[in-house]
């Protein structure tokens, strides 16, 4: 009689360990590199933010600006200083605002839907995948733009409340990072598991 040779329990569950080290392996290693694809994203994208926005400044005299600009603290985590929108989809509503005021003076579009004013200076042209809600490509956009976002799907954070021209920032009681504005992505704090300003993109 033929005996049929088979896999015993052992072996099926070496293999089955083996397998599960290494998917293990293989997402650790995907969540680095997607992390380190969205910093260099970021870092690109804050730059050119900020060449707009000193070009803004050269023909306006001073950068894009509102109340929650000269309120939004980097220094300060969380609360209303948060970058993060919620799973429901919930804009924090300083920091929505302020990304706002800064993509409203840099593209022109008053209209929220993706459109330059007539007769408006352009300064940046956001890409699609940097606006929020996003809207996939080709499609016409159904709703008013909310955020400006990072790779990570936060919204960036932009500050002029330590500019010289902030009532908020005084030489006795400085705040933010830079007597221009403050620009940063928390990169991907909550997604990546990482903490502290060490971790941030930013122009400081």
């Amino acid at each position: 009689m033929k005996h049929i040779r088979a896999f015993t329990l052992l072996e099926l569950l070496i293999v089955i360990a083996i397998i599960t080290v290494l998917a293990g392996l293989t997402i650790q290693v995907l969540g680095h590199v997607n992390r380190s694809a969205g910093i260099h994203r970021a870092k690109t994208e804050i730059a050119a933010i900020e060449t707009a926005l000193e070009n803004f400044k050269t023909d306006n005299g001073d950068y894009p600006r509102c109340s929650e600009t000269d309120l939004l603290d980097a220094s300060q985590h969380g609360g209303d200083n948060s970058l993060a929108i919620s799973g429901s989809g919930v804009v924090p509503a300083r920091s929505g605002s302020a990304s706002l005021t800064l993509y409203v003076n840099l593209s022109g579009d008053t209209g929220l839907r993706g459109v330059t004013g007539t007769n408006a200076r352009v300064y940046m042209n956001f890409k699609s995948n940097m606006l929020y809600p996003r809207t996939p490509a080709g499609t016409a956009r159904t709703s008013d733009i909310s955020a400006v976002i990072d790779p990570f799907r936060d919204v960036y954070g932009y500050s002029t409340i330590g500019s010289s021209t902030s009532a908020l920032a005084t030489p006795s009681t400085p705040k933010g990072y830079n007597p221009t504005f403050d620009l940063w992505s928390e990169g991907g704090a909550v997604q990546y598991g990482v903490s502290g300003t060490a971790s941030w993109i930013s122009n400081w």
